[in-house]
């Protein structure tokens, strides 16, 4: 009876465990730890998650009175969490004050809760929700899709073409307007701001992956000498660029054989590749139909004599003629060289 009880209790933590994690008041974010992707929190976070939301201490039943360090530590004690540390522990060069969420953690040796600075990652795989499941079933269809698109109606390649240059177009204009706005505000104020600044992150939730102001610079001022180094780098660069760009012709060229080679892809279909490979076979000739190109073993080459010859000679027959000639006069000077 003991051990069934032991095992409710833990099954009670763990719901308590995928309850909390799957709670979106809880903020947490993803670390590297010993070389694998983990999700984590703070400590002072999990207090105030707590605090902010009692009713989800129910699922714990007999251990709702529980404090949250009794609770922690029982979820510490049954392995489905365990206590990080940062990696880097020392403010870096340009910095005021360490990370908030730092990318590097390690395990503390002291697995006990604690507010100060604590972290803390969960152990055990998250249960996926059905519609990752069924995105991860549409990848082979989506591959088979991507591999049938030459034989797309040609109405369908034409959407499927605009509108993956629609959407390359509007990837690279807002990196080009991050990478401006940028290098204006650093050289001018001496500011660094990122528009959208979860735009290349790795892990991020799709809020925080579309925010568009940045958070609060932590780092020091950059001195006015490297803001002008900058700047005449940009200049420079400008300058270079402009110098170094293709004229109007090269460019003309440049379209024109990326238009064939567009056109080429858009323009094929399976009917017109078959109509040329049908086209490129050689005619087949039956054997038992009468041949047109034979007459009693001759070919008409042989029976009618090429134009301009007078005699009606065969080019063989010519060849021989000469071949006689040019031993007849061989002899007739041998002749005349002879003593009398």
């Amino acid at each position: 009876m003991q051990t069934l009880k032991q095992a409710a209790e833990k099954d009670v933590f763990q719901l308590f465990a995928e309850k909390v994690r799957d709670h979106k008041g809880l903020v947490s974010r993803w670390a590297v730890l010993q070389e694998t992707r983990v999700e984590y929190f703070r400590g002072k976070d999990f207090v105030s998650f707590l605090k902010n939301h009692p009713e989800i201490k129910d699922i714990l039943e007999s251990s709702k009175n529980f404090e949250v360090e009794e609770i922690v530590d029982t979820l510490l004690s049954k392995n489905l969490l365990v206590r990080c540390d940062r990696v880097v522990k020392t403010v870096r060069p340009g910095k005021k004050k360490l990370s908030t969420w730092p990318a590097h953690l390690e395990i503390f040796p002291d697995q006990l809760f604690s507010k100060s600075d604590a972290f803390f990652a969960w152990t055990f795989v998250k249960r996926r929700p059905l519609w990752q499941t069924l995105l991860s079933l549409s990848w082979p269809v989506l591959t088979l899709a991507i591999c049938l698109f030459p034989v797309y109606p040609h109405g369908c390649k034409l959407l499927i073409l605009y509108t993956c240059a629609g959407l390359l177009l509007l990837i690279l204009s807002l990196l080009s307007l991050r990478a401006t706005v940028f290098g204006a505000l650093y050289i001018v104020l001496g500011k660094r701001v990122w528009l959208f600044p979860n735009i290349l992150a790795e892990e991020a939730t799709l809020g925080e992956l579309f925010r568009i102001w940045p958070n609060k610079d932590e780092e020091e001022r950059p001195k006015w000498t490297t803001r002008l180094f900058y700047a005449l780098v940009a200049v420079l660069v400008i300058l270079l660029l402009r110098h170094h760009a293709p004229d109007e012709a090269a460019r003309a060229r440049y379209q024109k054989r990326m238009s064939n080679i567009i056109d080429e892809v858009i323009e094929w279909s399976p009917s017109l590749a078959l109509s040329g490979m049908m086209e490129k076979q050689p005619p087949v000739v039956n054997a038992t139909e009468p041949n047109d190109f034979t007459d009693s073993g001759r070919t008409e080459s042989e029976k009618v004599p090429p134009a301009g010859d007078e005699g009606g000679e065969t080019i063989s027959e010519q060849h021989d003629d000469e071949e006689i000639e040019s031993i007849e006069d061989a002899g007739d000077q041998h002749q005349h060289q002879d003593p009398i």
